[in-house]
């Protein structure tokens, strides 16, 4: 199986060499966009003991990405940019503690850090236009976790998951560009919440799924 699976990417590799050697060099290799990009979850999620939902802010960022090009049209694109959100449980029920039953928890707030690769196949429909599609990883690191002011602690587990990807680079000379991209990251991840400065033994597990549409928008240079 390993020995198969590392012929099929020598030969994916192999393959990218011959075509870039064949169409010539009538294209930058590398490019690089600044962006700002808006990080939507789209959440849903499974709160133990409590039950509820997990609501987690949406924010804007500053991204910078990275595009090496194998081909005139096949690319590699890495991103990085970090967010911080706002997390809160809404609906949840704290009446076995003398709490509501229908209560709001503030969870306080986690950074993420998604660094996603993706491969890119670019359009080249005329001049200006250079839309693209891309499919790929990522690996989102959660870190700087602050519980809030209701409960004692507070972690996530870091998660892969798949991207996918919709973008337009439109020319506005032979080495600048403005961009428009979107990506979904299919991302979830285990939160476990303790909460034993409210009630002895209590710990809070939840399941978390975020699935955030990150909408850029973004200058960039081909080198």
């Amino acid at each position: 199986m390993k020995k198969g699976l590392l012929a099929l990417v020598s030969g994916l590799f192999l393959s990218l060499g011959v075509v870039q050697a064949q169409d010539g060099s009538d294209y930058s290799k590398w490019q690089i966009r600044v962006r700002g990009v808006g990080v939507v979850p789209t959440e849903s999620s499974e709160v133990g003991k409590i039950g509820g939902s997990v609501d987690v802010s949406a924010t804007f960022i500053p991204e910078v990405d990275f595009t090496y090009f194998f081909t005139k049209n096949i690319a590699a694109e890495l991103i990085l940019g970090t967010s911080k959100h706002k997390i809160n449980t809404q609906n949840s029920d704290l009446s076995s503690i003398g709490g509501s039953n229908n209560t709001s928890i503030d969870l306080g707030h986690v950074w993420l850090l998604p660094p996603t690769l993706t491969l890119q196949y670019h359009f080249h429909p005329s001049p200006i236009w250079k839309p693209y599609v891309g499919i790929g990883a990522n690996y989102t690191i959660f870190y700087n976790e602050d519980a809030g002011p209701v409960v004692k602690d507070i972690s996530y587990k870091n998660k892969f998951s798949l991207a996918a990807q919709l973008g337009v680079d439109i020319n506005v000379s032979k080495n600048f560009f403005l961009n428009l991209d979107i990506k979904q990251l299919f991302l979830k991840t285990d939160a476990d919440v303790d909460a034993t400065n409210l009630a002895a033994g209590l710990n809070i597990p939840a399941k978390v799924t975020l699935n955030p549409f990150l909408l850029g928008f973004g200058v960039g240079i081909r080198l």
